[in-house]
């Protein structure tokens, strides 16, 4: 988000209706956009950021994923930058709308990595890569979403421990890994190789189908599976 974006949604430049606050008390939750709804929760932003762009990052991030999406604490306190209080604050929200949209049943498939690459978009725009976990039953359906670690990727942040407890813990068939290249350009490193093959080994003892690992860059993405003989 831009500078300039950033400073047309600051609360004070908008006219007092249309503040989410004022617009909750005259209008009713109904009249708030999801991101509105989250500055009234938290209340106030950043010195760097207004309370409405961090809403809106927030959204972008964990918005259509909260059903399977479970940050911690410290995630979030490095992914935006808060203080633990905000943090706290976030992580109560979501968890909170994901109890709701669970009683829903709302059920998400990932067949191929087209379909994983859409589901995990918002991750292209993230400034620090993240390493997320996708379990899946015996359908490819999704049961847990999981963020594993933050930063490049190397064999010390993506321990099969790290991997393989939450498929586990979740009793998934399979599991798929993806992560972002904060560069855009989704060619694999060579510590990707090196990671993914350690994974693929020790998810053969465990007996859980490693399905694939997705690097995500800018309206691209590559699947390890398809694009090298690692899997052979």
């Amino acid at each position: 988000m831009t500078e300039e974006n950033r400073k047309s949604t600051r609360i004070r430049d908008l006219p007092r209706e249309e503040r989410p606050r004022e617009k909750l008390i005259s209008r009713g939750p109904m009249a708030l956009e999801i991101y509105e709804l989250v500055a009234v929760i938290l209340g106030t932003g950043t010195q760097k950021e207004d309370v409405l762009s961090l809403s809106k990052r927030i959204i972008e991030q964990y918005g259509n994923q909260i059903v399977f999406t479970r940050p911690d604490v410290k995630t979030i306190m490095e992914t935006f930058g808060l203080s633990k209080v905000k943090a706290c604050q976030i992580v109560a929200a979501l968890e909170l709308g994901r109890r709701l949209f669970m009683q829903e049943q709302h059920e998400i498939y990932l067949r191929t990595p087209q379909e994983v690459f859409e589901y995990v978009k918002p991750m292209s725009i993230l400034p620090k890569e993240h390493l997320r976990g996708l379990y899946l039953n015996n359908r490819n359906k999704l049961i847990r979403d999981e963020v594993i670690s933050i930063g490049t990727l190397s064999e010390s942040l993506a321990h099969p421990r790290e991997i393989l407890v939450p498929a586990i813990e979740s009793k998934c068939a399979a599991f798929i890994l993806v992560h972002n290249h904060p560069s855009g350009d989704p060619t694999p490193s060579q510590d990707d190789f090196m990671v993914t093959k350690k994974i693929l080994d020790a998810s053969k003892i465990m007996d859980i189908s490693f399905l694939d690992h997705i690097i995500v860059g800018r309206e691209k993405f590559t699947s390890l599976r398809k694009t090298t003989h690692i899997w052979d």
